[in-house]
């Protein structure tokens, strides 16, 4: 059936964090920190029932579920037919409905309008400029700055919103914080950090440490990253 974890989320010291259970199949990529960060931000948003939201690199659809369950008309998509499958499951689980579609970030939903998109995009600097075709690096790789998927998120961005919708993004300070600030306001969209965690790197990033400090990403030692949810919308 495939892996069970849970998406981890804030709780006081002491306190095991509550999750929300995830089944996710082979290949598919394992809610993080990252992953916890939007949901969370999700659960702070002011959704009214039947609010229409999109989640792009949904994965295993968990943050579309969290939307879901808070009575939004959600839909998922993700270029990967393992994560497609991984969302319904999702969504079985905890009862709820999505519409899951696959394909390249918006390109399934065409000219549809939302009142809340989320993203969790690829945004691991890797030393391949370009975007993986296949495989377990597809669900971090984004180029040698890691910005491949983030800045096509940032163009497209204002065009998938309604005149009074959000945009959460999560991302990591090695691709740039800075520099999706600045794409999204060059879009159109008045933009913000709302929240910002320090997480000890991964297997993926413990791998690439001294390249990335050899590339001026970090300073020589470094293994930790910061986290940021950025929320946009219309100016």
């Amino acid at each position: 059936m495939g892996f069970p974890v849970s998406v981890r989320r804030s709780a006081p010291a002491g306190e095991q964090p509550a999750g929300l259970r995830v089944c996710r199949l082979p290949g598919v990529y394992a809610p993080q920190a990252d992953t916890g960060l939007l949901v969370e931000q999700v659960e702070r948003e002011e959704l009214r029932p039947g609010v229409r939201s999109l989640d792009l690199c949904t994965g295993t659809g968990i943050v579309a579920v969290a939307a879901a369950l808070r009575g939004a008309r959600a839909t998922a998509v993700d270029i990967s037919r393992a994560a497609i499958a991984s969302s319904r499951l999702n969504a079985l689980l905890h009862g709820c409905r999505i519409r899951a579609l696959r394909g390249d970030l918006d390109g399934p939903v065409g000219r549809e309008r939302f009142d809340l998109v989320t993203v969790n995009p690829p945004y691991v600097p890797s030393e391949d400029p370009r975007l993986p075709a296949r495989g377990a690096r597809r669900s971090w790789d984004a180029g040698s700055d890691g910005r491949l998927l983030l800045d096509r998120v940032c163009a497209r961005a204002p065009r998938l919103l309604t005149p009074s919708g959000v945009l959460l993004l999560v991302q990591s300070s090695l691709s740039g914080i800075g520099p999706t600030l600045d794409a999204l306001g060059r879009a159109g969209l008045w933009a913000r950090v709302v929240e910002r965690r320090t997480e000890p790197f991964g297997p993926v990033m413990s791998a690439r440490a001294e390249w990335f400090a050899a590339r001026g990403l970090v300073p020589p030692g470094t293994r930790t990253e910061q986290l940021v949810v950025i929320r946009a919308c219309r100016r």
